[in-house]
């Protein structure tokens, strides 16, 4: 009797095991979802640009300077060449005048914030209320809303890249050309550092509220026209986007040919040595 229980016993426990579990059972493991692709920053960020000819992109940020951005807009004129200026809220609606000259002088205006914050530690409503303001502001002086923001020194997450463009249409833009003329280093080292990194598709950071910065300016442009660059504004060089060409197949090294396997002290014949007959010595007597 013992034996017939214990073998239905063995025959029930998989069913009632099924049953037990019902609609609770635990899901089948799926693959873990795919990291992000840095695709989704493509058409939004850019830092450099490539393009066919010596196309290049001057930008100054923080502006406008009462007294410094007009002199810089009479030198510009002068070698008739447009920048983008990234401008502070704060300062474009001080001095609206200034940047509607900028922008009636065929320069392009953009947005740098409001107040030049750290974006990385803020909200998004925060960052959404610098933008804003600063996009009024200059709205008000000529016009139009900005296209393009470049976040305070550069920091920007990309979440907050990815919701800007979506909700504002920016595009983000950095540089790959920096003078570090914020630090004040003096105008010969401020255009010796721009015209020795500057490239074909660059986009040159510097600041129109140093001094030294706008008295670097004729030295910059006068050795990067003498080096045949063409200056362009941001959206422009966009424009003249070209793909990058494919990287070259890296050539497959040759295996070297296999050597044959040799066998130990078999492989190779050995030249035959004649051999002389010599007879054993004697064993020695103790």
């Amino acid at each position: 009797m013992s034996l017939l229980r214990l073998f239905l016993f063995v025959l029930i426990t998989p069913v009632s095991g099924l049953v037990a579990y019902g609609e609770n059972a635990p899901p089948a493991q799926t693959n873990p979802k795919p990291t992000p692709s840095l695709k989704v920053e493509s058409g939004i960020t850019f830092d450099w640009i490539h393009v066919d000819g010596p196309y290049i992109a001057l930008t100054f940020d923080d502006g406008p300077s009462s007294k410094l951005t007009p002199k810089l807009l009479d030198l510009l004129a002068a070698h008739h060449i447009k920048a983008t200026f990234f401008l502070i809220g704060e300062n474009a609606a001080q001095y609206p005048d200034i940047v509607a000259r900028e922008a009636k002088e065929g320069h392009e205006v953009a947005n740098h914030s409001w107040s030049h914050p750290n974006f990385n530690k803020m909200s998004d409503d925060g960052v959404r209320a610098q933008l804003r303001k600063t996009d009024d502001a200059i709205k008000s002086a000529i016009g139009t809303s900005p296209t393009l923001l470049r976040p305070p020194y550069g920091n920007v997450t990309a979440h907050q890249k990815k919701w800007i463009n979506q909700e504002f249409g920016y595009k983000i833009v950095l540089w790959d050309v920096d003078p570090l003329d914020w630090r004040r280093p003096g105008p010969s080292v401020v255009c010796n550092r721009i015209v020795k990194n500057t490239r074909a598709g660059s986009i040159v950071l510097a600041h129109d509220i140093h001094p030294g910065t706008i008295d670097a300016m004729p030295c910059v442009l006068k050795e990067l026209e003498a080096k045949g660059f063409k200056f362009v504004t941001v959206s422009e060089l966009i424009a003249m986007q070209t793909p990058l060409p494919p990287k070259p197949s890296p050539t497959p090294k040759s295996s070297p040919a296999p050597k044959a396997s040799l066998s130990p002290k078999a492989s190779v014949s050995p030249k035959a040595v004649p051999v002389k007959s010599i007879s054993p010595s004697p064993t020695p007597q103790n």
